[in-house]
Protein backbone atom coordinates (compact mmCIF):
# COMPACT_ATOMS: atom_id res chain seq x y z
CA UNK A 1 0.00 0.00 0.00
CA UNK A 2 1.16 3.53 -0.62
CA UNK A 3 0.20 7.09 0.19
CA UNK A 4 -0.02 8.97 3.44
CA UNK A 5 -0.69 6.43 6.21
CA UNK A 6 -2.00 7.56 9.62
CA UNK A 7 -2.34 5.04 12.43
CA UNK A 8 -4.64 4.99 15.44
CA UNK A 9 -3.50 3.74 18.84
CA UNK A 10 -5.50 0.50 18.95
CA UNK A 11 -4.06 -1.42 15.99
CA UNK A 12 -0.66 0.20 16.48
CA UNK A 13 -0.23 -0.96 20.05
CA UNK A 14 -1.40 -4.45 19.11
CA UNK A 15 1.16 -4.89 16.33
CA UNK A 16 3.94 -3.32 18.37
CA UNK A 17 3.10 -5.29 21.53
CA UNK A 18 3.50 -8.53 19.57
CA UNK A 19 6.75 -7.32 17.95
CA UNK A 20 5.13 -7.45 14.51
CA UNK A 21 6.22 -3.98 13.48
CA UNK A 22 8.12 -5.35 10.45
CA UNK A 23 4.92 -6.93 9.18
CA UNK A 24 3.08 -3.63 9.60
CA UNK A 25 5.75 -1.62 7.79
CA UNK A 26 6.00 -4.23 5.02
CA UNK A 27 2.35 -3.52 4.20
CA UNK A 28 2.03 0.21 4.84
CA UNK A 29 5.52 1.65 4.57
CA UNK A 30 6.11 4.96 6.37
CA UNK A 31 3.58 5.66 9.11
CA UNK A 32 2.37 8.89 10.70
CA UNK A 33 0.74 9.29 14.10
CA UNK A 34 -0.66 12.31 15.93
CA UNK A 35 0.93 13.29 19.23
CA UNK A 36 -2.26 12.19 21.02
CA UNK A 37 -1.80 8.66 19.64
CA UNK A 38 1.81 8.55 20.80
CA UNK A 39 0.75 9.63 24.30
CA UNK A 40 -1.98 6.98 24.41
CA UNK A 41 0.33 4.18 23.26
CA UNK A 42 3.03 5.02 25.79
CA UNK A 43 0.48 5.37 28.60
CA UNK A 44 -1.11 2.00 27.87
CA UNK A 45 2.30 0.35 27.55
CA UNK A 46 3.18 1.51 31.05
CA UNK A 47 -0.18 0.66 32.60
CA UNK A 48 -0.68 -2.85 31.19
CA UNK A 49 2.17 -5.37 31.00
CA UNK A 50 0.50 -6.99 27.96
CA UNK A 51 1.46 -3.87 26.00
CA UNK A 52 4.90 -3.27 27.53
CA UNK A 53 6.81 -4.21 24.37
CA UNK A 54 5.00 -1.46 22.47
CA UNK A 55 6.95 1.31 24.18
CA UNK A 56 10.31 -0.32 23.39
CA UNK A 57 9.34 -0.75 19.75
CA UNK A 58 7.88 2.74 19.47
CA UNK A 59 10.95 4.47 20.89
CA UNK A 60 13.39 2.70 18.57
CA UNK A 61 11.53 3.59 15.35
CA UNK A 62 13.42 6.19 13.29
CA UNK A 63 11.70 9.22 11.73
CA UNK A 64 12.16 7.57 8.34
CA UNK A 65 9.55 4.98 9.43
CA UNK A 66 7.40 6.87 11.93
CA UNK A 67 6.51 10.55 11.72
CA UNK A 68 4.82 12.25 14.67
CA UNK A 69 2.20 14.81 13.64
CA UNK A 70 1.97 17.91 15.79
CA UNK A 71 -1.40 18.42 17.46
CA UNK A 72 -0.72 22.15 17.95
CA UNK A 73 -3.74 24.15 16.90
CA UNK A 74 -3.90 25.44 13.35
CA UNK A 75 -6.89 26.94 11.60
CA UNK A 76 -7.35 23.83 9.44
CA UNK A 77 -6.95 21.37 12.32
CA UNK A 78 -9.32 23.38 14.53
CA UNK A 79 -12.02 23.37 11.85
CA UNK A 80 -11.62 19.64 11.31
CA UNK A 81 -11.79 18.77 15.02
CA UNK A 82 -14.92 20.86 15.55
CA UNK A 83 -16.60 19.34 12.49
CA UNK A 84 -15.75 15.77 13.60
CA UNK A 85 -16.66 16.13 17.29
CA UNK A 86 -19.04 19.09 17.33
CA UNK A 87 -17.07 20.93 20.03
CA UNK A 88 -14.38 23.64 19.82
CA UNK A 89 -10.77 22.53 19.48
CA UNK A 90 -9.62 23.81 22.88
CA UNK A 91 -12.48 22.06 24.67
CA UNK A 92 -11.87 18.79 22.81
CA UNK A 93 -8.17 18.80 23.64
CA UNK A 94 -8.97 18.93 27.37
CA UNK A 95 -10.66 15.53 27.25
CA UNK A 96 -8.39 12.53 26.65
CA UNK A 97 -11.25 10.09 25.92
CA UNK A 98 -10.94 8.98 22.28
CA UNK A 99 -8.69 11.98 21.60
CA UNK A 100 -6.23 9.90 19.59
CA UNK A 101 -8.82 8.73 17.09
CA UNK A 102 -10.22 12.26 16.78
CA UNK A 103 -6.78 13.59 15.90
CA UNK A 104 -6.13 10.74 13.46
CA UNK A 105 -9.30 11.63 11.56
CA UNK A 106 -8.68 15.38 11.80
CA UNK A 107 -5.12 15.12 10.49
CA UNK A 108 -6.32 12.84 7.70
CA UNK A 109 -9.04 15.30 6.74
CA UNK A 110 -6.63 18.24 6.66
CA UNK A 111 -4.14 16.29 4.54
CA UNK A 112 -6.87 15.08 2.17
CA UNK A 113 -8.24 18.58 1.74
CA UNK A 114 -4.70 19.59 0.71
CA UNK A 115 -4.77 16.90 -1.99
CA UNK A 116 -3.28 13.86 -0.24
CA UNK A 117 -4.69 10.36 -0.60
CA UNK A 118 -4.71 9.19 3.01
CA UNK A 119 -4.99 5.70 4.46
CA UNK A 120 -6.22 5.45 8.06
CA UNK A 121 -5.50 2.32 10.10
CA UNK A 122 -8.25 2.24 12.72
CA UNK A 123 -10.28 -0.48 14.46
CA UNK A 124 -12.60 1.39 16.83
CA UNK A 125 -16.20 1.29 15.58
CA UNK A 126 -17.08 4.86 16.54
CA UNK A 127 -13.85 6.09 14.99
CA UNK A 128 -14.56 4.12 11.83
CA UNK A 129 -17.99 5.77 11.51
CA UNK A 130 -16.52 9.25 11.98
CA UNK A 131 -13.72 8.60 9.52
CA UNK A 132 -16.18 7.16 6.99
CA UNK A 133 -18.24 10.34 7.26
CA UNK A 134 -15.13 12.39 6.41
CA UNK A 135 -14.34 10.10 3.48
CA UNK A 136 -17.89 10.56 2.19
CA UNK A 137 -17.63 14.35 2.58
CA UNK A 138 -14.45 14.38 0.51
CA UNK A 139 -16.12 12.33 -2.23
CA UNK A 140 -18.91 14.90 -2.35
CA UNK A 141 -16.35 17.68 -2.70
CA UNK A 142 -14.62 15.86 -5.57
CA UNK A 143 -17.98 15.35 -7.28
CA UNK A 144 -18.46 19.11 -7.01
CA UNK A 145 -15.18 19.63 -8.83
CA UNK A 146 -13.05 20.46 -5.80
CA UNK A 147 -9.39 19.48 -5.97
CA UNK A 148 -9.13 17.31 -2.86
CA UNK A 149 -7.65 13.94 -2.03
CA UNK A 150 -9.29 10.98 -0.37
CA UNK A 151 -9.50 8.98 2.85
CA UNK A 152 -9.47 5.18 2.79
CA UNK A 153 -10.07 3.10 5.91
CA UNK A 154 -8.27 -0.13 6.72
CA UNK A 155 -8.09 -2.24 9.86
CA UNK A 156 -6.04 -5.04 11.39
CA UNK A 157 -7.53 -7.74 9.17
CA UNK A 158 -6.78 -5.65 6.06
CA UNK A 159 -3.11 -5.53 7.05
CA UNK A 160 -2.98 -9.28 7.67
CA UNK A 161 -4.69 -10.02 4.34
CA UNK A 162 -2.12 -7.87 2.52
CA UNK A 163 0.78 -9.64 4.26
CA UNK A 164 -0.58 -13.17 3.73
CA UNK A 165 1.75 -15.49 1.83
CA UNK A 166 4.70 -13.15 2.26
CA UNK A 167 7.82 -13.14 4.41
CA UNK A 168 6.04 -12.48 7.70
CA UNK A 169 2.96 -14.66 7.16
CA UNK A 170 4.13 -17.50 4.93
CA UNK A 171 1.40 -20.00 5.77
CA UNK A 172 -1.91 -20.59 7.54
CA UNK A 173 -0.17 -21.61 10.77
CA UNK A 174 1.64 -18.27 10.95
CA UNK A 175 -1.58 -16.42 10.22
CA UNK A 176 -3.48 -18.32 12.91
CA UNK A 177 -0.72 -17.71 15.44
CA UNK A 178 -0.50 -13.95 14.96
CA UNK A 179 -4.26 -13.45 14.76
CA UNK A 180 -4.87 -15.30 18.02
CA UNK A 181 -2.12 -13.27 19.69
CA UNK A 182 -3.69 -10.04 18.46
CA UNK A 183 -7.14 -11.23 19.55
CA UNK A 184 -5.83 -11.70 23.10
CA UNK A 185 -4.90 -8.02 23.13
CA UNK A 186 -7.97 -6.69 21.34
CA UNK A 187 -11.33 -8.30 22.14
CA UNK A 188 -12.90 -6.07 19.49
CA UNK A 189 -11.43 -8.26 16.77
CA UNK A 190 -13.78 -10.83 15.28
CA UNK A 191 -13.21 -14.52 16.06
CA UNK A 192 -10.81 -15.96 13.51
CA UNK A 193 -13.48 -18.20 11.97
CA UNK A 194 -15.60 -15.13 11.18
CA UNK A 195 -12.82 -13.64 9.05
CA UNK A 196 -11.61 -14.83 5.67
CA UNK A 197 -7.99 -15.13 6.78
CA UNK A 198 -7.88 -18.93 6.66
CA UNK A 199 -9.50 -19.04 3.21
CA UNK A 200 -7.38 -16.60 1.23
CA UNK A 201 -6.42 -17.54 -2.36
CA UNK A 202 -2.72 -17.48 -1.50
CA UNK A 203 -3.13 -20.59 0.67
CA UNK A 204 -4.38 -22.77 -2.19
Amino acid sequence: MSGYNIIDAGPSINFFSTNKERLLFSVLGVLSAPEAVEIEILRKARQDKRFSAAERVWRKLPPSLLQILSDDETKELSIAVERINGVPYARRMHSSKDLGETMVIAHAAVAAEAGEDVVILINDNDGVHRAAAEAKRLRRLRNMGKSVGSIRLIHTVTVLEAAAGGEYLPDRAAMRNIYLRLKELDDGLLPLERTNLMRLPCWS
